[in-house]
């Protein structure tokens, strides 16, 4: 992972700004992802994950209730650093932490490899959601 990168805890009412870059420049700039698809009420309520460099946002996720993981997002110019596994093993040990049995996640179909790296094991034929195809995936904690 990058020298310098920090990955926090935060809620929406205090990092909205910095999320809405990550999420407009990968879901809805280069993904094509609908505006309205893309912001939900469930943010107000999720927790999230924000990764800083050098005090810019350039990733991101949220969990949903521990037991979903969700909007993960890498910056174009950050990915293939590790950033990206990083981040879903922070969300994983917070998810351990609150006592969660199970965590579910909706993978775009080329993650897939990269999310059985983190043990994560398909539960679903590919469906299209937002215009992509995805899969649902599962990880059993112990």
């Amino acid at each position: 992972m990058l020298a310098n990168t920090q990955i926090l805890q935060v809620n929406w009412q205090d990092a909205e700004n910095e999320l809405r870059i990550i999420r407009t420049k990968v879901f809805i700039e280069e993904q094509q992802v609908a505006p309205d698809f893309e912001w939900d009420e469930i943010d107000a309520t999720a927790v999230h994950l924000l990764a800083m460099s050098e005090n810019l946002p350039i990733a991101c996720l949220r969990i949903i209730k521990y037991q979903k993981i969700g909007r993960m997002a890498v910056l174009k110019d950050y990915r293939a650093m590790g950033l990206g596994m990083a981040l879903l093993l922070e969300a994983i040990k917070i998810c351990k932490k609150q006592g969660t049995k199970s965590i579910y996640l909706t993978a775009q179909t080329h993650a897939i490899g990269f999310y059985k790296q983190a043990g994560f094991k398909e539960i679903s034929g590919v469906y299209q959601d937002a215009n992509i195809p995805h899969v649902d995936m599962q990880l059993i904690l112990d």
